[in-house]
């Protein structure tokens, strides 16, 4: 075969800032729209049920999506990995838009009651499973990895103007039209989104446009190990000259398992990070100190267990990262092998999820409770949540216009542990005004540790993981945490506020003390 001549029209925009990129651009709006349609659709989706029923029956149907995306959610990160992200968003958000105006319907034609609504929640949750991962995976494949920080600002950005104008727009049209109406406008929402991602150009791995190609050998010069081959490469040639030539076991070790590997083939190769004067610059993902690529260039090569994979190169085994032939099953083994063998992906996951445990809880059931405790009211509440928004937008803002910032392991460990003492202080605040600026910290600092900890995230992984990377990191904060918000209520009537608030400090604050303890995460760099 010969190489694909899409190749240097990609060199050729590695340097361009993401926010004048069309692509990212049209992902952006769709992105936004998608979420400002999941903002109705809750307002929309907590209206009827508790117009329907009692107020325990709507708390179990706004609920009962947690449990399949909780379950479903590593299965979710392998579909987004194995079809292409591009292709599972479109397919979820057609199938959100299909059920939101189907449920529309209804309420149009008659008042069906609580068990639509219910089905609503289960059918939303189980495609969140698959989304959620697929939206991670996907900025990687649309802009160049040095933009990725910017973009996941600007992602953040898009998510404060989702929750400031989704609410809003839904009681809108719950006001002018009721329950159906908003459960149109949410459905209208999210299919803005279809066509701008369809007009998206991807990047990198052919998966999306090619189905299947991702472990078939199918590869470009500018992908042939980022896209997650089988290992299937010459070592004089597939790589250097683009060749597709099919390798022996033991060709296939030496080309792709042990690091022997002239400079002269893999100089510049796409999958496994900058090669030059003998020695490896980002293998891993991550920018290598002087001992780390001496160790890259040990002739003897680091087992699999003890060496991450090269940035694009597959499986710590030499596989693909989708193999071919495989089981979903071990494909998702491959995933989680993959990021146990990662030196930064392992305790950042271990790092986000303490995070999560301990932020969810507090700044959800733990701050109504807070506020009505305090008698601060719905008002007070709000004017808090309004203050939180508005540090995490202001820490979007800085990631976005910056692009970059130095030193971001340590910055996002710094800012952990300072975000989990104000969240601490957060519950002994005296009035609303104090607990308004309390929030405004908060938000900015753990804003801007989420964003670095996600910009991290997608910088280390290999694109052809990120899916499944994304699906683990995503499983304790948008999985499992909402299923242990009535422990954090019933922890708040037992002991109260102040001594919950502080716990979850202390668990929140831990994830930062891993970041310290883990010397490759701590030195872990935001690519130029």
């Amino acid at each position: 075969m010969t190489t694909t001549a899409s190749v240097a029209p990609a060199r050729a925009d590695v340097e361009r800032p993401a926010h004048r990129d069309g692509d990212v651009l049209r992902w952006l709006a769709a992105y936004t729209a998608s979420m400002i349609g999941d903002n109705v659709y809750y307002l929309a989706l907590s209206w009827a049920a508790v117009r329907a029923g009692s107020p325990a029956q709507a708390g179990l149907v706004m609920t009962v999506s947690a449990v399949p995306r909780a379950l479903l959610m590593l299965g979710g990160g392998v579909i987004a990995d194995r079809f292409g992200p591009r292709r599972v968003v479109i397919g979820s958000d057609a199938t959100r838009c299909a059920a939101a105006l189907t449920v529309a319907v209804l309420f149009f034609a008659t008042d069906p009651g609580l068990w639509p609504l219910a089905a609503l929640a289960v059918v939303f949750g189980t495609v969140d499973a698959v989304f959620i991962p697929a939206v991670g995976a996907l900025p990687a494949r649309v802009t160049s990895r040095g933009q990725l920080a910017r973009v996941q600002g600007m992602r953040g950005l898009g998510a404060r103007l989702a929750s400031v104008v989704g609410g809003p727009l839904g009681g809108l049209g719950v006001a002018l039209g009721g329950t159906a109406t908003a459960f149109g406008l949410a459905a209208l929402l999210i299919a803005v989104s279809i066509p701008l991602l369809m007009s998206v150009r991807i990047r990198e791995l052919p998966a999306d446009d090619r189905a299947g190609a991702a472990g078939m050998g199918e590869l470009s010069v500018g992908d042939a190990v980022g896209a997650g081959g089988t290992g299937e490469l010459s070592v004089g040639d597939a790589v250097g000259a683009g060749g597709r030539t099919e390798l022996s076991g033991a060709d296939e070790v030496n080309a792709v398992g042990t690091g022997e590997l002239p400079v002269g083939d893999m100089a510049g190769a796409g999958g496994t990070g900058e090669l030059s004067g003998g020695g490896a610059s980002g293998v891993g993902g991550w920018e290598s100190s002087a001992e780390d690529r001496a160790e890259a260039v040990d002739p003897r090569g680091p087992s699999a267990e003890e060496k991450p994979v090269a940035f694009g190169s597959g499986s710590p085994s030499g596989r693909s990262a989708v193999a071919r032939g495989g089981t979903a099953w071990r494909d998702l083994v491959g995933g989680l092998r993959y990021i146990r063998g990662h030196r930064v992906l392992a305790p950042l996951m271990l790092a986000i999820a303490l995070g999560d445990l301990g932020f969810v809880g507090p700044l959800n059931v733990g701050l109504a409770l807070l506020a009505d405790e305090r008698g601060w009211g719905a008002s007070g509440m709000g004017w808090t949540l309004a203050g939180f928004g508005t540090g995490a937008g202001v820490a979007s803002l800085l990631l976005a216009v910056r692009g970059r910032l130095p030193h971001a392991g340590q910055v996002a460990a710094y800012a952990i542990l300072a975000g989990s003492v104000a969240i601490g202080a957060l519950a002994y605040a005296p009035g609303v005004p104090a607990a308004v600026g309390t929030a405004v910290l908060v938000g900015l600092l753990a804003g801007l540790s989420g964003a670095l900890c996600a910009a991290l995230l997608q910088t280390q992984s290999d694109p052809a993981y990120l899916g499944r990377v994304t699906a683990v990191a995503s499983l304790v904060s948008l999985g499992l945490a909402p299923l242990g918000m009535p422990l954090s209520a019933a922890a708040i009537g037992a002991w109260g506020t102040g001594p919950v608030f502080v716990v979850s400090a202390v668990v929140c604050g831990l994830g930062g003390v891993v970041i310290l303890c883990f010397g490759h995460l701590r030195r872990a760099e935001l690519p130029r």
